[in-house]
């Protein structure tokens, strides 16, 4: 995405590819994180016709130049970027945040930032959870990590067979990360949005056009071919959609057919790919990419909410303003100053360094204490402290399908009560266990994260597969079948629209609601449906450390409705009055953006026990 190249359709290609990226963190159109993909087969046509050209003149390359030429031509603005977004973060973002911030921020300066992303599971296409503002740096470090590696690759390969085996090289590349890609998507999909392993194919699609014949016939075609899979891919794509996978093949495809008619584009595209703005915007792409995520996103976490369209429209123009200065008063007079190759590394490893310091400050300034307005304090760790059951291995994730033994309150007890759903559904464990506890009840965990008992389809996401999802509740189902509980308490975060369907989500819902009961109604006495707690706006603990009042009062109730045949118990009451603060009763509600705290949750014990006392239970 940052290579110096005349051709105006290249640059025209980079200007795209970084107005859909922005398009798609303003939530304007869902697909635009296709432009990371564009700009990957363009960097891999690039930077492979850079190492051929010099292997065929010189019959060597000189690694320590072309090291040199992409720390000297990437870091000046990647440091200034860096800088801008640590002050700004420790001055405007929570000091809660400062430890992720920090780690953030020195992962995104050594360049290591996709894999730790994928470790700590900052979901990309997620983003609707407190983001970091150095997410998007995962891609400038999967190219990094290509620049590293593949001159080796292609070096080798030269030596060994010349021009053929660099082609053969580059065919086994895109074949086996593809592959990888498929495999990995399907298994581990944070994984394989963020790893080099799982893009390198697309790189080594851009630099296939090396060795393709150039095209004689149909250009203007294929060109519009291209263009229309972009945009279509644009307008369909969504957080949804598994990516990379077969799903990435769209935008490498269409940019393939766009690099490789560039010279006979249709005569309006060729027009608007020369024009000054589409040019100007080619040459700012790597500063305007760099600049536009802190820009729209420290001010959203500031604020403790989502920013109006006319916020966003303003940002983006700070954000284009910004990129031009970048690129008038540091790429391009760095271009132009001439340093050796040592210098050009004594001062990377010192802009390193000196990033890496900088986080390790921050990382120390953070407060684990929240103090409300009546100066009374709490400890941030044990507000964000989860149940036992997310830390004894009975709370499964990603790939899980099969709860463990999981038993809690009496265990040497002969009646047993069933927990069963996703994360919402264990947040109600400390309020059970000591339910059970008192009342001589053994307590049976059943829970998978992004999985609620209403048998609906959700949208895919890192936690949640339909096939893992139904296998889990079959598994649970079959479960609670031969152990004919006294009780089964079913519960699920309930989303206010409905996925992959145009019905309502209430009868989306109430119908995944039905088909859980009908499974389940000859096992038990009491089909309880604990229904969902009301939805924070904002990160509770986040907001308030930042002070922020009654910004922080503002969790939406859910529908408290169930399905024909179930018991309901509506929480909504004993968290909510007129509004659905975020202390109640002394108590700090929510330990995230939508999750009990352990105490909250212990808290409502006695009301819990009084309604279920109330239907018959004990």
């Amino acid at each position: 995405m940052i290579h110096k190249e005349r051709n105006p359709q290249i640059q025209a290609l980079r200007a795209l590819a970084a107005v859909l990226v922005l398009i798609y963190h303003a939530k304007w159109l869902d697909g635009g994180y296709i432009g990371v993909d564009i700009f990957y087969v363009i960097s891999g046509f690039l930077i492979t016709g850079i190492l051929l050209r010099e292997l065929e003149t010189k019959n060597t390359l000189s690694l320590l130049s072309f090291y040199a030429r992409r720390a000297k031509r990437l870091l000046p603005s990647s440091f200034l970027v860096i800088l801008v977004t640590a002050v700004a973060g420790y001055f405007f973002l929570p000091a809660s945040m400062r430890q992720s911030f920090a780690k953030d921020l020195v992962a995104a300066s050594t360049y290591v930032s996709n894999f730790l992303f994928a470790l700590w599971e900052n979901d990309y296409q997620n983003l609707n959870s407190t983001p970091s503002p150095f997410i998007h740096f995962w891609s400038l470090a999967v190219e990094e990590q290509f620049y590293l590696f593949w001159p080796f690759l292609i070096l080798v390969l030269y030596r060994i067979g010349k021009k053929r085996a660099v082609f053969y090289g580059v065919i086994a590349t895109l074949v086996g990360s593809f592959l990888f890609s498929l495999y990995l998507t399907e298994r581990a999909p944070i994984w394989a949005f963020y790893i080099l392993p799982t893009r390198a194919w697309e790189l080594a699609a851009g630099a296939l056009l090396l060795f393709v014949p150039e095209l004689k016939r149909a250009k203007q075609l294929l060109a519009l071919v291209g263009l229309s899979v972009v945009v279509v891919a644009t307008l369909l794509f969504d957080e949804s959609t598994p990516f990379p996978g077969t799903a990435a093949l769209a935008p490498v495809i269409a940019t393939v057919l766009l690099i490789a008619t560039r010279s006979k584009w249709p005569p309006f595209v060729d027009a608007l790919s020369r024009s000054r703005v589409s040019q100007w915007l080619g040459a700012v792409s790597y500063p305007l990419y760099l600049w536009h995520w802190p820009v729209l996103v420290i001010p959203s976490i500031y604020l403790g909410r989502e920013l109006e369209p006319y916020a966003v429209a303003l940002l983006l123009l700070v954000t284009t303003i910004l990129a031009g200065l970048t690129h008038r008063f540091v790429e391009e007079p760095m271009r132009e100053v001439k340093i050796s190759h040592h210098v050009v590394f004594k001062i990377a490893a010192l802009a390193t360094s000196f990033s890496v310091l900088l986080g390790g400050v921050i990382f120390l300034q953070h407060s684990n204490t929240i103090t409300v307005g009546n100066g009374i304090e709490f400890s941030l760790e044990e507000v964000r402290s989860k149940p036992i059951n997310n830390n004894d291995g009975c709370h499964i994730h990603v790939r899980q399908t099969v709860s463990p033994r999981c038993e809690y309150g009496d265990v040497t007890s002969d009646q047993t009560i069933v927990l069963y759903g996703d994360s919402h559904a264990a947040q109600w464990l400390p309020a059970l266990d000591l339910i059970g506890k008192k009342r001589g009840i053994k307590i049976i965990s059943l829970t998978k994260s992004a999985c609620p008992s209403a048998e609906v389809i959700k949208e895919l996401s890192s936690q949640y597969d339909v096939k893992d999802c139904q296998a889990f509740r079959d598994s649970s189902v079959a479960r609670i079948n031969r152990i004919k509980p006294l009780a089964v308490i079913l519960t699920g975060m309930q989303p206010f629209t409905a996925p992959y369907s145009k019905e309502s989500a209430r009868s989306w819902w109430m119908a995944g609601e039905s088909k859980v009961f009908n499974r389940i109604k000859d096992a038990t006495r009491y089909p309880i449906y604990l229904t969902d707690t009301p939805l924070p706006q904002v990160d509770i603990p986040d907001c308030l450390v930042a002070n922020r009042g009654k910004e922080c009062d503002t969790s939406r109730p859910i529908p408290a409705e169930v399905a024909a045949g179930l018991i309901a118990i509506n929480p909504t009451p004993w968290l909510c009055s007129r509004t659905c603060p975020a202390i109640v009763d002394g108590v700090i509600a929510y330990r995230d953006k939508s999750h009990l705290t352990v105490a909250m949750s212990k808290h409502l014990s006695p009301k819990l026990e009084t309604a279920l006392a109330r239907i018959g239970l004990f």
